[in-house]
């Protein structure tokens, strides 16, 4: 397909005729974009010397510099390894409002991590569905994303690699990883052919650059940005009119499979499981020892490990992440307690809050309340649109499937206590001086809601249990049980994870 796009040029006079014009309409449009929140991503990518460097300096000229910022990605360093390959792109998005523009992207994946063969085959295959199901996301929360292609073809990327040797200032550019790199044009053509068809969606297309002509270049990539921006708030405009509100009614969206919600699933756990005192002495501290042994063996193999707890309010999930912690060696843990979103997370995906906190491989963290929030409270108390929660689930699985392809151990805690035992978990809070930090107006506030939480809770488990990710309900009105039931668990999750290790 690259092959067959024709040259283009432009005349000197016209192009000194629009190019103000472009630089003014993306400037004003900059300032719009700021206005309405909506942040922007910027993607180049394209054959070396096709002139990303120039194109992007070019493109930053008529901008405020206070309102982007600009990524130049290299290989990733050992520290990036350690996590999801999406993670560092994660990290980097911007606050709505803002613009991020990559020098080249996550789809170093499918280009030279394939050609170059530093990672599995079937890696690079699967980073597809993983680098579609990103791009739909921030598409979905709001984002302009823009992706350019920058082509020349291989005798004129070797004419400007000889013409930049031949300039001493310049000739440090080209390295002998450019030459070998263009020996292999033809085996990256074939990459950047199967990219371009797999990845250009409706929401995220690429735009092919032929940039032989720069200033046909150069036009095209303002042109093409200030469309998608002028779009975009247009999109933003018109979607005002079409607000979630408790009068407007939606139809079941086509990304919320069709499942039978079970409201009885909470009700049917054996919430009188018990362990004695003494018992529970006995294996807590076994568990513990155990855990800690475990903590150092998966630093050693490299397996990163994320433990989540969600809960009734006093169903004790403090406490038991005292006591999965408390014989841990705090170099090698994290403990993330969640709450109400900060507002520099308020201007970003909510997944980015969750992702700045993914652990390395060899360490292990324990969130204490989770991205599950999207599905509880935010859902319950109308703090996001129907159509956002609803969404979030397909998110959330995503999310948790890239952790685990990854070779993260997830393991899902629910803690689970009936109304009654709340309540006399609350009263004792208020009646105890040293607990009564713990109880405020919104417990209570939250507890007149029990039934529309206790629907939100059900759906969530049936939506988002699944075999790479799957829930552990944990019956906590025993306290020692509730305990011990999370140790082994984790404990049995880890072993099995050490276990595949072991074989390779």
């Amino acid at each position: 397909m690259l092959e067959t796009i024709q040259d283009q040029t432009i005349a000197p006079e016209t192009y000194d005729v629009i190019f103000p014009q472009l630089e003014a309409r993306l400037s004003e449009l900059q300032r719009e974009a700021r206005s309405a929140g909506i942040p922007i991503v910027v993607v180049f990518e394209g054959w070396d010397s096709a002139g990303k460097g120039t194109h992007i300096n070019k493109l930053m000229q008529p901008m405020d510099p206070r309102g982007f910022k600009v990524w130049s990605i290299n290989l990733p360093t050992q520290e990036e390894l350690y996590r999801p390959f999406l993670w560092r792109f994660w990290t980097k998005l911007p606050a709505r409002g803002a613009i991020a523009i990559f020098d080249h992207s996550w789809y170093g994946r499918v280009l030279i991590d394939r050609v170059e063969k530093l990672i599995p085959k079937k890696a690079w295959k699967d980073a597809y569905n993983e680098i579609l199901n990103f791009e739909r996301q921030l598409t979905d929360d709001g984002a302009v994303l823009v992706k350019f292609w920058l082509h020349i073809d291989k005798d004129e990327q070797y004419k400007r690699f000889k013409k930049i040797e031949k300039n001493p200032a310049e000739s440090w550019k080209i390295t002998k990883q450019d030459w070998r790199q263009h020996k292999q044009y033809d085996k990256y053509l074939e990459a950047v052919e199967e990219m371009l068809e797999r990845t250009s969606t409706a929401d995220a297309p690429w735009t092919i650059v032929k940039t032989h002509d720069r200033r046909y270049g150069r036009i095209k990539i303002f042109q093409s940005l200030i469309a998608a921006i002028e779009q975009a708030l247009i999109a933003k405009e018109q979607a005002k009119q079409f607000e979630d509100t408790k009068n407007n009614v939606l139809e079941k969206p086509s990304y919320l499979p069709e499942v039978v919600i079970d409201d009885s699933v909470l009700k049917t756990i054996d919430l009188t499981k018990a362990l004695p005192r003494e018992e529970y002495q006995i294996q807590i501290k076994q568990l513990q020892e155990h855990v800690r042994e475990l903590e150092h063996e998966i630093h050693m193999y490299r397996i990163p490990v994320i433990i989540t707890y969600e809960g009734w309010d006093a169903a004790g999930k403090g406490g038991n992440i005292k006591r999965l912690t408390e014989n841990l060696d705090p170099r090698g843990y994290e403990v993330i307690p969640i709450a109400a979103p900060t507002s520099e997370e308020k201007v970003h995906h909510y997944l980015w809050r969750f992702w700045r906190h993914i652990p390395k491989a060899g360490h292990l963290t324990i969130f204490d309340r989770t991205w599950y929030g999207r599905v509880l409270v935010e859902r319950v108390e109308g703090f996001c649109k129907t159509q956002d929660w609803q969404r979030a689930y397909r998110e959330i699985n995503e999310f948790e499937r890239h952790l685990t392809a990854h070779g993260t151990v997830l393991v899902k805690f629910w803690l689970h206590i009936d109304s009654d035992e709340q309540l006399k978990r609350f009263q004792e809070r208020q009646q105890d001086t040293s607990k009564t930090w713990k109880i405020t107006d919104e417990d209570w506030r939250n507890r007149e809601r029990w039934h529309e939480y206790d629907r939100a809770i059900c759906e969530m488990i049936q939506r988002t249990s699944t075999s790479y990710a799957p829930w552990t309900i944990v019956e906590s009105v025993d306290k020692y049980y509730a305990r011990v039931k999370v140790l082994q668990t984790v404990v049995n999750a880890i072993e099995a994870a050490l276990k595949k290790r072991r074989k390779k």
